[in-house]
């Protein structure tokens, strides 16, 4: 499937940049199950860039199994999700799965054996992750996320590696923002039920706790304040179209997070995700996906620190090294990509932000007065 700019439920980033392949062909054979977001082929490019053969997919919605074997005409369609947990050939499961089901649908995988790897957000509910945690550890098997607005985002990635490289000292603060185009017709019902989606601040949220603890090397956080509200879409109910997250985390950097459902239709892709990364001698801002009125293209990383200021477009330069990293973690049972207890601690911290947000006492409907219309005389 090739890249739908104007729709991020169909994200699927490629890069010119030529990804190590880190196991033998045949090596590393997966399954896919559960079609119901399109991240799934993100998930699956990527891992197979990286050396991964992809053997079963299983949905029951044959027309969404058949537009898969599109993008990927060598695998095999199995006729249960218990064929796929049977074959002893079979590593990993990849799934993009309704949100509310896909804590279900990893301790399945993981009871059988299997290591599991899922879209975002992995879990809808407290309960959900705890239950993943007793068998992640009960079994020893891994419970993988894609969160992919830094996994597979060549700036994300590159910004990692400046903060790696002391470019801007100790982070101090993170500035993250996530809008997303709605497109209203073209969502599935369970996007708008908010038992199935998990609220804002779990689904796309997650996005921005995940960088937030990454690029501060923080392993837990604090909430300090945390909204959702519905501001312009009432016919959806149950749809929160905006949401903000302050954190503190334990480093003692600071953070604030805003994701919403307000790309206008005159922007050139999905969304303007942007991230300001402050520090002691220095600051980064990534602009994602496009730089507004200048280049249609994404992955701009600006630098200020004592040195000087500097532009890098690394848009095909850095590529998109978890994938490979999550392989060798398969088969050598390590953490390079990312350890369990960071997957699960980003699920938790925007699970708690969530609720918190639910318990506050201020309407949801978002405006609470009529709007106030300047008029030039």
């Amino acid at each position: 499937m090739s890249q739908n700019h104007k729709d991020g439920m169909f994200y699927a980033p490629t890069s010119e940049y030529q990804s190590q392949i880190v196991c033998a062909p045949g090596q590393f054979q997966i399954a896919v199950a559960a079609l119901d977001h399109g991240h799934i082929y993100g998930m699956c490019e990527g891992l197979v860039q990286a050396g991964a053969s992809v053997k079963w997919v299983y949905d029951p919605d044959p027309l969404k199994v058949e537009q898969f074997r599109k993008q990927f005409p060598e695998v095999a369609i199995a006729p249960t999700l218990e064929h796929i947990l049977q074959d002893d050939d079979i590593v990993l499961v990849a799934a993009a799965a309704i949100p509310a089901d896909r804590g279900p649908l990893g301790i399945q995988i993981m009871q059988a054996g299997k290591d599991y790897f899922t879209d975002k957000a992995p879990f809808t509910t407290l309960d959900q992750l705890t239950q993943a945690r007793l068998e992640a550890e009960r079994s020893g098997r891994k419970y993988m996320v894609y969160y992919s607005e830094r996994l597979h985002v060549e700036s994300a990635v590159y910004a990692e590696q400046l903060i790696g490289q002391g470019a801007i000292g100790r982070v101090i603060q993170v500035i993250g923002t996530g809008p997303h185009r709605l497109q209203a017709s073209k969502r599935p019902d369970w996007f708008f039920q908010r038992e199935r989606y998990g609220g804002i601040l779990c689904d796309i949220g997650s996005h921005q706790i995940e960088q937030f603890l990454t690029f501060t090397g923080s392993t837990d956080a604090s909430i300090q304040h945390s909204r959702v509200a519905n501001f312009h879409h009432p016919q959806y109910p149950e749809l929160e179209d905006f949401g903000e997250i302050s954190l503190l985390g334990d480093s003692g950097a600071s953070g604030y997070m805003r994701v919403d459902w307000f790309t206008p239709e005159g922007l050139s892709t999905w969304g303007d995700g942007r991230t300001t990364i402050l520090g002691t001698d220095g600051y980064i801002e990534l602009r994602k996906y496009v730089d507004i009125a200048r280049d249609s293209t994404g992955d701009h990383v600006y630098l200020v620190n004592h040195e000087g200021e500097y532009h890098f477009d690394v848009k095909g330069k850095v590529g998109y090294p978890f994938f490979g990293q999550l392989i060798l973690d398969v088969l050598e049972r390590t953490e390079r990509a990312m350890t369990q207890e960071h997957a699960f601690k980003a699920a938790e911290l925007c699970l708690l932000s969530q609720q918190q947000a639910w318990n506050q006492k201020e309407p949801l409907q978002g405006f609470t007065s009529s709007p106030v219309v300047n008029r030039l005389s």
